[in-house]
């Protein structure tokens, strides 16, 4: 796709008023949409000590902010591979800071539920095994290097996360409604840079279109995980926020993206349950272990250690 194409495409989704593609642009407040914010954890007001909300269990809350927590912290780690990998060196710092986005998100969800549960975010994140963590799949399958299956999965999982943080803006709980309302400028940025990238691959060259196009049908059977309902969640009126009640918002996001990138929306069967747990209730791809030893290693070498 030429240039001149691009920025036509660009201009036209932009004077759309029902368009979403101008909506994804549009809910980005800052100078540059090129860049992420950062980690930005002292731009949190809410304390992660937080009373635990009226009528409200403080270990079903930890639980729940841990899920949260660890799609973040798991998505992080996975964007941070492309550092030194992507095609294009500020595409490499775009994906570090969207990475640094999550991971912010990440240390404030697990601190709260390190509160709650009398540990802490390092222990957390570091001396965890596979099995309890609680991140959904989408997170923790690998890009294998493939460009075009990691805007797939960013445009997936910004998508998701973005329309869920929306709604935990009211949550009851000030920690989440915190998280929630930084998150959702973030994620909104994520989710405009892999549309993006998505329009550009997907309306480019046969090549091009053939790479997302396989990157969207590999990591598509991992989608009808997000809108399962967790115990959790079932627990939490008010407080969490039930993801199969953003179904109709993911899907009309992604109608729009994949018709303007000439992308085909993917006829795949999900990836199933054994015994009918998920990635929130512990239950791992072979995937998971690869995400967590590079990321705890350091910690589990030298327990204890700081610099």
């Amino acid at each position: 796709m030429s240039e001149n194409t691009a920025e036509h495409d660009a201009v036209d989704a932009r004077s759309d008023p029902g368009n979403a593609y101008q909506a994804l642009a549009e809910t980005v407040e800052h100078d540059d949409p090129r860049w992420a914010f950062g980690t930005g954890i002292e731009e949190v007001a809410a304390e992660v000590t937080a009373p635990v909300p009226d009528g409200a269990d403080a270990a079903t809350l930890a639980a729940y902010c841990l899920a949260l927590g660890d799609d973040a912290l798991v998505c992080a780690q996975r964007l941070s591979e492309w550092v030194s990998n992507a095609p294009e060196l500020e595409e490499e710092v775009a994906l570090a800071n969207i990475a640094l986005d999550l991971l912010g998100q990440a240390r404030l969800l697990l601190s709260r539920a390190g509160h709650l549960t009398g540990s802490d975010e390092d222990a957390l994140a570091y001396l965890r095994e596979e099995a309890q963590f609680r991140n959904v799949a989408l997170a923790e399958i690998p890009d294998g290097l493939d460009f075009g299956r990691a805007i797939a999965r960013l445009l997936l999982f910004s998508t998701w996360r973005l329309a869920l943080l929306t709604r935990l803006v009211e949550s009851r709980d000030p920690v989440l409604a915190a998280v929630a309302e930084k998150g959702v400028k973030e994620l909104a940025y994520h989710r405009d840079h892999a549309a993006r990238w998505a329009l550009r691959l997907g309306d480019g060259t046969a090549e091009s279109h053939r790479r997302i196009q396989a990157g969207l049908d590999a990591v598509w059977p991992y989608v009808e995980e997000l809108f399962r309902t967790s115990a959790e969640e079932r627990a939490l009126p008010g407080i969490a926020v039930d993801p199969a009640g953003v179904r109709g918002e993911f899907d009309a996001v992604l109608d729009e993206v994949l018709a303007r990138a000439t992308l085909t929306r993917p006829s795949v069967p999900p990836v199933g349950t054994i015994a009918g747990r998920g990635g929130r209730q512990g239950m791992h791809t072979e995937h998971l272990g690869h995400v967590l030893a590079p990321m705890q290693s350091l910690a589990r070498r030298h327990p204890g250690a700081t610099w």
